[in-house]
């Protein structure tokens, strides 16, 4: 930046080894404020807020959380701006998107609409998401409330696990994996 203040200025300062130190001091001084404006600036956008969170949460009515991460108080956020309006299937999906990178989807098909309920089904991710309990807040705060939320996942499934190697297996999540679910019949559990 200094040769571009300098190109400011009179040729005759140009060789000037004064004017070159005050526009590298100058120079320093500028990079710190451009810095400083570009820090407050991030601030009012909730992808690039990190010290101005707090203010968020506040704003929102959103209960204030420091020692959650910056991603999840985000999500949060997010969340909470998207969730304002009319409850729709789009409006579910917008909250829901806002907790998970991979693909959502919220089925209210007819025999939903019977029982009552709808389902937000996780498309691309495996087993359940790590802020799960945060999305499950957010959905409960917009929905009507006499609907009923299910939630559906992914897992790997016996012939994907058996195709993997040991190692394959010991670097995936636990949550990958579907939970052991016993199975009922007559009142005695199978399997035990």
């Amino acid at each position: 930046m200094e040769q571009k203040l300098m190109s400011y200025l009179p040729g005759y300062y140009r060789k000037s080894k004064v004017m070159k130190n005050l526009m590298t001091t100058e120079e320093k001084q500028l990079e710190q404020l451009m810095q400083k404006i570009q820090e407050n600036i991030n601030q009012f956008f909730i992808d690039t807020a990190d010290k101005n969170l707090e203010r968020w949460e506040k704003d929102l009515g959103i209960p204030i959380s420091n020692e959650k991460d910056t991603l999840f108080r985000r999500s949060i956020i997010k969340s909470k701006l998207r969730g304002i309006g009319t409850v729709t299937v789009k409006l579910l999906e917008n909250v829901a998107q806002s907790y998970e990178k991979g693909k959502i989807e919220v089925i209210e098909n007819e025999e939903c609409i019977v029982n009552n309920k709808f389902i937000i089904k996780f498309m691309d991710t495996l087993g359940a998401p790590p802020n799960l309990e945060d999305l499950k807040n957010a959905i409960e705060e917009i929905k009507p409330a006499h609907l009923i939320v299910e939630y559906e996942f992914k897992y790997l499934i016996i012939n994907q696990v058996q195709k993997l190697t040991i190692n394959e297996i010991q670097k995936r999540r636990l949550t990958d994996f579907s939970p052991f679910v016993p199975i009922i019949l007559g009142g005695e559990p199978i399997g035990n």
